[in-house]
């Protein structure tokens, strides 16, 4: 219970100072949708691709699912693969926790990623719990390419945009933005109807 109640007030402090209190991002796995929001309101709704392990949390590297939890964006840079790459703090406090306990890491892993989140850095990438998880383009546009994004979940655990949304979506998001990526829409905290009728998704 310690270290929940540890992991909640490590997010608070991240979210008092990040600077980037205007907009927020929703991910909704099962509804691939992600969503910028602006307060309650929701500003835009992009078409999104996920992690090809299907549903349920990241655990371990290599499962290739896309985490679920609150996460920031800790780092932003262009990417020869991916257009441009957006990194989040994963792995954060909650997913050392159940590694921790799940003896997937060490004490000394734990510590690391708990100060990692406490003092804004980067966590460590090179534990058991995987790392490189974050919202990127796709890279060289091929039709074949597309076909695959626009049809199916194909990232190794990553949020997969096309490069015209991630160029969209970039101009609103900082280091520090906050990104909650929730399994379904029973589970999220927003409401589709939340969306002005002026909204529409955003695919390409």
């Amino acid at each position: 219970m310690l270290m929940i109640a540890g992991a909640a007030a490590i997010q608070e402090v991240w979210a008092a100072s990040s600077g980037h209190h205007d907009y927020e991002l929703e991910i909704i796995k099962s509804e691939r949708m992600l969503l910028l929001k602006r307060g309650a309101k929701i500003e835009k709704v992009f078409r999104m691709a996920s992690g090809r392990g299907g549903p349920g949390d990241k655990h371990y590297r290599g499962d290739h699912r896309t985490p679920v939890g609150t996460y920031r964006v800790v780092k932003i840079k262009p990417s020869s693969r991916f257009h441009t790459f957006l990194q989040l703090n994963y792995p954060n406090v909650k997913d050392a926790f159940y590694g921790l306990r799940g003896r997937m890491i060490s004490e000394y892993d734990f510590d690391r990623i708990v100060s990692a989140q406490r003092y804004h850095r980067i966590p460590p990438q090179n534990t058991a719990l995987g790392g490189a998880i974050g919202i990127h383009g796709i890279g060289a546009f091929t039709p074949r390419k597309f076909d695959i994004h626009r049809n199916i979940n194909w990232t190794q655990g990553c949020i997969a945009l096309t490069n015209e949304q991630i160029d969209s979506l970039r101009r609103y998001v900082g280091v520090g933005t906050k990104v909650v990526i929730a399994e379904t829409l029973a589970s999220s905290k927003s409401s589709l109807s939340q969306a002005p009728a002026r909204v529409r998704i955003v695919k390409r």
